[in-house]
């Protein structure tokens, strides 16, 4: 479902985008509406607000996800309109399926070591050329 979701996210990102003509505004607007729609699934499933302890105990590489999704919904909203949804998900699948062959075979960024990356690699940089390709 997830993964259905980006072509559709991008494409109403890039929507929104020519309409209010500031990518930076744009951008700052999906994200007010994200957390908007976040803090009331919060507050549906009273979840608690985590303990400070365990706040301040996450690794600081632990916070960057945040910073690298306001760049790809930049990405998204800027470039969707001009390389069509069928092009710039293509693309961002491939980088995708690339970047966590590699994060597997590495073990960075928390994740544990895969081993049998390597034999996964050819794979998915056709699977990505394929879908470039459609």
């Amino acid at each position: 479902m997830t993964g259905a979701a980006n072509p559709f996210q991008s494409g109403t990102n890039a929507e929104l985008n020519k309409v209010l003509g500031q990518p930076v505004w744009t951008c700052i607007a999906v994200y007010a509406l994200g957390l908007a729609g976040m803090l009331v699934v919060a507050l549906g499933m009273r979840q608690p607000v985590p303990e400070m302890a365990r706040v301040v105990a996450a690794r600081p590489s632990a916070w960057t996800g945040g910073l690298i999704s306001t760049a790809l919904t930049m990405a998204g909203l800027v470039l969707a309109q001009k390389m069509g949804s069928g092009m710039f998900t293509g693309i961002s699948i491939t980088a995708a399926l690339v970047t966590s062959v590699m994060l597997d075979h590495l073990g960075w960024i928390g994740l544990e070591r895969y081993r049998h990356a390597n034999d996964r690699m050819w794979t998915d940089d056709w699977g990505g050329w394929f879908v470039s390709r459609w």
